[in-house]
Order: structure tokens, then sequence, then C-alpha cells
């Protein structure tokens, strides 16, 4: 994560944009274009990790975007540094007013964009209104994104979050402006693919990365070749081989053979083929996997390859 800084390496002045921008949707793309157009200072983006639901609500909340894959897609966009803010009970509870000072003091803004719903200190005492206040006092250009709609619905996190739990990647990549994508590591499995004569890549991803509904997906993998690969995608607990089994991420790759173990793919899935079921023996499984892989490469074959992020 070479764009990541803290307050105290951070490069000044700053073009500041300031969010949790998780998921980086076409919403928050709105909130740095200001930013990217300024000239006079550092395009800057300031987040939080962890995110601040995980902290006051005192349990695990799933990212649409990890840190290192937000950090990724924003240098993607344009953005030169990302200023990394520890979210913590401590940071909770100072007031607007420290938040504020905290930005003059370290980040020098030349001028700030936030969405319009964007609230901070303690209690969210501050909010675009008082960031306006400030920026007049201060004699810095305060841009406030009002909020985007895309297809006539409100352009939020949590309708991505929607779509993904219903399978519907589709709908997710619309809202996202790309497809949404699984980023991990190859990682030894069980090798019941290969046994059943479908080898799989068993990917190993961040703890913290949201996984859509448990089922099967088409989707086009990059890291392996400077062009993306189809492949079939299973998420869930594999019903008819495992017992107990825990839940995984596995890629069955349709065009390509070698040894994956250390590899770093990029899955970006383009379409919900079915939910996750128990067959009645392993032959009925082995027919429908066939399917799977007829009706993933039929799809691909017409769908647009568009994977974000470097092979």
């Amino acid at each position: 994560m070479g764009l990541t800084v803290t307050l105290e390496t951070a490069a000044t002045p700053t073009l500041l944009a300031i969010g949790n921008f998780d998921g980086v949707h076409r919403g928050h793309q709105q909130v740095f274009q200001p930013i990217l157009q300024g000239t006079v200072g550092i395009k800057t983006v300031l987040t939080f990790d962890p995110h601040p639901r995980q902290v006051l609500g005192r349990q695990p909340y799933p990212l649409l975007t990890p840190l290192e894959e937000k950090v990724q897609i924003l240098a993607e966009l344009g953005i030169e540094q990302v200023v990394v803010l520890p979210f913590t009970p401590a940071f909770a509870q100072a007031s607007a007013r420290e938040f504020l000072q905290l930005l003059e003091h370290h980040l020098h803004p030349q001028g700030v964009s936030v969405g319009w719903d964007f609230c901070f200190g303690s209690q969210r005492s501050g909010n675009a209104q008082v960031l306006r206040l400030w920026g007049q006092k201060q004699g810095i250009p305060i841009h406030v994104v009002p909020e985007m709609t895309w297809h006539g619905q409100q352009l939020r996190s949590s309708r991505i979050r929607q779509a993904l739990a219903e399978g519907n990647v589709e709908h997710a990549a619309d809202l996202l402006g790309r497809p949404y994508t699984l980023i991990g590591t190859v990682v030894a499995g069980s090798r019941r693919g290969q046994q059943l004569g479908f080898p799989t890549a068993n990917l190993q991803l961040p703890p913290e990365k949201l996984l859509p509904r448990d089922g099967v997906y088409a989707g086009w993998v990059r890291g392996l070749s400077q062009l993306p690969l189809a492949a079939v995608l299973n998420i869930g607990v594999r019903p008819t081989v495992e017992i107990q089994g825990s839940r995984t991420v596995e890629v069955h790759l349709l065009d390509w053979q070698g040894c994956l173990y250390g590899q770093v793919l990029r899955v970006g899935l383009v379409a919900f083929l079915r939910p996750e079921q128990r067959f009645p023996s392993l032959h009925a499984l082995q027919r429908q996997i066939q399917q799977d892989c007829d009706q993933a490469r039929q799809l691909l074959a017409h769908s647009m390859v568009t994977v974000v992020g470097p092979a």
C-alpha cells in the first residue's frame, strides 16, 4: 500500500476528500472529482480504519473493500495519497472542533470535498454545514456533493450489500461502476475438485471481506496472464462432499492449467448461476459442475471483460 500515509507523514498542502468510502462506488467517485480537478495540493483521501461501525457497534462489520483493496482502487482513480486515520474509541469521543484542528495542523487543506451526509466528531456533532462555516473562516473551499441517484434509486453502500446478499452481482456492479471483486491468495485445499475432474484454487480472502450469497458464479480472473481468464466460482460449505464444512471460496479456471499455490488472484463476479445445493451422489455433482462450466462459458463469451486493477 505505497499510497498509504499517516497524519505525520502526509505530504502537504492537500486537496482533501474525507469519508469511509467503503465500496468506492459511483457516488464516492463524485466526491473525488473536485479534488482530482484541483491544482493547488496533493490529491488526498482521508479515511478511517477500522470502519467506525465496527468500533461503535462493537461487532464485526464486513467490508465491500478492505483497506488494501480500497487503496488500490483509489490509486487507479488518480488519488496521490491516502491518509489512514485509526478509528479508536478515544478518537470517537473527540469533538468536531478537535477534528477540524487536526485537519488544519497536519494536512493544510486547500480544498475539502465530502458527501452530503458526512458527519464528524463525538455524537456526530459536526456536519456539512459546520464544515462549510469552518471553511469560510479559514478561507478553504468546501465542496459538499449532493446525494447521487442511479437509475432512479439512491446510491448507497447498503444497496450494494443487499444486491450481494441476493446474489445479484450484476446490480452490484452497476452501482459500483465495476464488477464486485474478490482478491485472495491461493492456499492448499482438500483437493476435492481435482478428484472430481474440476481442479479448483482455494482463495484465502481478507477476513473482513464481505462475501455475496452462497452459490456458483461465473467470473473473470486476473493475476495469471495479461488477459483475464474465464472461471466458475463456488462460495459456500460444499454440502455434498463435506459433513460440516467451513465456508470457502473456490475458483475453477475454464481454460488454464498449472500450479496456483501462492498466486494472488482477482476474481470479478459477472453472473450468479445457481444456489449451492446438496446432490445425491458425486456423479450427480460432476454432471452439475459440467453444466455450470458450460453455462459460464456461454455467459462470459457475451460479457464485457471489465475487471478493475492491474493484471
